[in-house]
């Protein structure tokens, strides 16, 4: 029987991905810091509309790169992109997906709203490169 990977298992897996990030997206990236929690806080949830943790398997908070300002006072939290263990578990499990296949998916699309991109915009990237 394999051990249900833990918090640091995730993390190692999601600074592999992010550090294979090529430029000219990378050098966007330096300031990003990189988390792991087992659950989204209710107040995430709530802010969203979800009524399961399950349902949001990671998330950017911070300003993106479009929108940021030279003038504009810094917002003392910085870029966050957090992955919530215990969903992508859940996930891995219903779909049969590798956990890293699945890690190196949400990690790109949480770079994706960092960049400016809406959910929208990445499912269309994604299906027209889809495996």
């Amino acid at each position: 029987m394999q051990a249900i990977p833990t918090i640091a298992d995730f993390d190692a897996i999601a600074r592999r991905v992010f550090d294979n990030i090529p430029q000219p997206f990378a050098e966007h990236l330096t300031n990003i810091v990189l988390r792991v929690e087992d659950w989204p806080p209710q107040e995430i949830l709530d802010h969203f509309g979800m009524t399961s943790p399950y349902q949001l398997s990671g998330l950017y908070q911070g300003v993106p790169v479009g929108e940021k300002s030279l003038w504009a006072p810094p917002s003392g939290k910085g870029d966050r992109i957090t992955l919530f263990r215990r969903p992508l578990l859940a996930e891995m499990a219903a779909t049969g997906v590798k956990l890293e296949k699945l890690i190196r998916h949400v990690v790109i699309h949480e770079v994706g709203h960092h960049f400016g991109l809406s959910d929208e915009d990445m499912h269309r990237i994604e299906d027209s490169v889809a495996d």
